[in-house]
């Protein structure tokens, strides 16, 4: 069995990991560990993927809009979202440490989260973004979201935000006392006299893995979530809002999110909560180039588009994204077979359609100004062909029959039916064709939609279904992709792991997915975009902060 010492472990290198790494170089003479699974080619974990959106508040950028913010503002907004109980402001009760980690996210985010990442040398796109909207005044159902708009997004994606971050870490003065190992699977902490004391697992590899252990006085746990690698616990600890988990599950998240750490971490006393907080999407289809099993792409759902269930009838409400993504998985989840159709013609698909994160945005990702201009006037024409071409769960006719027909045989059965989609695309196109009298709710949402200039551009005024000009019609058979765990170890705001007793375990430390993002789950039952990707960074300097 091989051997490490070090002053801190932290176990994974995602974004969360990465910037913990960085504070603690950046605070004093520690010698880190800094341990992954994974290959190095894929260091960042989901943030890498990911399509770099954070949430901040009262930036320079929202001021240079006339937007007006203020921590306040979002901290009413996030109450109303996340659904936090007036009693949660008491100790003890489930959601304490989640409220105060909440609290404390929009109150830091402007210091902490974007004047830091600015002085790494990340960079925003020129338009924050308005994602979670939650409902209007007035309008019924769910509680209101983000007021104004705040989603940031790193101009790059997550893969520029990493590379950023990484490249600090190895050229950073002290990087002498940071060792980086991958490829070595943490499987037990160790525990000395109450206290977590080092880590042990195998170096995955030929001959099925060499036993490791390793030694520090301070272990973070920077794992991810727990819905990723094991479906089977996403299944497991499904919300009771949305039923039964569907049959077709497709995984958006780690491959290596599989709740271990969790279990480790309940081995020596420290305390999981609110599990079956998940954050998933509505529309996933499945990836034609799988890179583990169930592997599925997150669409951002064209506005314009009809969501059908299985019998090819317009879900009511309408659904449409960018308000409450939560109550799009409610309403799918609450159809017959558990999934839905998009219905598009071409014109919508391309000035509307989209797939989530790094990948399938190659002009952001590679930073190309006149590329991403193209991109948000014209589309994009290949990633529609590539869909087209590849994805099983593609349907394409040139009349309403033939795209029965279709839609049909992808899903090997006979469910949509014709007089059902032709009822359902002709009352639609009544309602488009009444214009600014329309009582339509998708209509009313996407005029809403269209009144913020960074929605304007990428969604249509008034677009048909059946309109011969914009030909083929193209419905997508989209399925419930499973993407982050909004629960998990409840910390406090040192990042520091309680037990049940409500007492810090003495060396133990979880930051980011792996810790709900911060207390067990900071946002509640719902988050506001962005939150994410900056509760990884939050935390992780939290306890870099308390460890120094």
């Amino acid at each position: 069995m091989s051997s490490e010492h070090a002053d801190v472990i932290v176990i994974g290198a995602g974004l969360a990991g990465i910037v913990c790494a960085l504070e603690l170089l950046e605070r004093g003479p520690r010698r880190v560990l800094l341990l992954d699974r994974d290959l190095p080619a894929r260091v960042g974990g989901l943030a890498r993927e990911s399509f770099g959106g954070l949430l901040l508040v009262d930036t320079p950028l929202q001021r240079r809009h006339g937007l007006r913010d203020s921590p306040e503002l979002a901290w009413q907004d996030w109450l109303a979202f996340g659904g936090f109980e007036p009693a949660s402001a008491e100790p003890g009760h489930p959601d304490h440490w989640p409220r105060r980690w909440a609290e404390h996210y929009v109150h830091d985010a402007l210091p902490r989260l974007y004047h830091w990442l600015r002085d790494q040398g990340i960079r925003f796109l020129p338009l924050p973004l308005w994602a979670e909207r939650g409902v209007g005044p007035g309008e019924p159902g769910a509680a209101r979201g983000n007021s104004v708009p705040r989603w940031h997004v790193v101009w790059g994606t997550g893969e520029h935000l990493i590379r950023t971050l990484l490249e600090r870490l190895n050229r950073h003065p002290h990087r002498d006392r940071l060792t980086l190992r991958f490829g070595h699977k943490v499987e037990a902490l160790v525990s000395t006299h109450g206290a977590v004391t080092g880590c042990r697992g195998v170096r995955e590899g030929e001959g099925g893995g060499v036993p490791f252990e390793a030694d520090a006085s301070q272990v973070v746990i920077a794992a991810g979530g727990i819905n990723g690698g094991d479906l089977s616990l996403a299944r497991q600890h499904w919300h009771p809002d949305w039923g039964t988990a569907p049959a077709t599950l497709l995984n958006g998240s780690h491959r290596f999110a599989d709740g271990t750490l969790h279990r480790a971490a309940e081995a020596v006393g420290g305390q999981l909560t609110h599990l079956n907080r998940q954050w998933n999407y509505a529309a996933g289809i499945a990836h034609w180039h799988p890179r583990q099993p169930h592997h599925g792409l997150s669409l951002v759902p064209p506005k314009s588009a009809l969501w059908l269930n299985a019998r090819g009838e317009r879900v009511w409400p309408p659904l449409v994204s960018g308000f409450d993504t939560r109550e799009l998985v409610t309403q799918v989840c609450a159809q017959p077979g558990g999934y839905s159709w998009l219905l598009m013609n071409r014109r919508i698909a391309l000035k509307e359609l989209a797939i989530s994160g790094a990948e399938f945005n190659p002009n952001l990702r590679q930073r190309r100004v006149l590329g991403v201009a193209r991109d948000l006037l014209l589309g994009q024409p290949w990633l529609l062909d590539q869909l087209l071409t590849h994805s099983r769960d593609v349907a394409v006719g040139r009349d309403l029959d033939e795209l029965v027909s279709k839609m049909n045989a992808v899903q090997g059965d006979a469910e949509v039916r014709a007089e059902s989609l032709r009822e359902a695309v002709a009352r639609y196109d009544q309602e488009v064709a009444l214009g600014a009298a329309s009582t339509d709710p998708q209509r009313l949402r996407i005029a809403q939609l269209r009144q913020w200039k960074g929605d304007r551009t990428r969604t249509c005024a008034a677009a048909r279904i059946l309109d011969m000009a914009a030909q083929p019609l193209i419905a997508l058979r989209t399925h419930i992709i499973s993407r982050k765990s909004l629960g998990g170890l409840l910390t406090d705001l040192d990042s520091r792991v309680l037990g049940a007793d409500g007492r810090p375990l003495r060396g133990l430390y979880a930051i980011g997915e792996a810790a709900g993002f911060g207390g067990g789950g900071m946002h509640g039952l719902r988050g506001l975009e962005g939150s994410f990707l900056g509760g990884c960074i939050c935390s992780a300097q939290r306890a870099a902060r308390a460890m120094s």
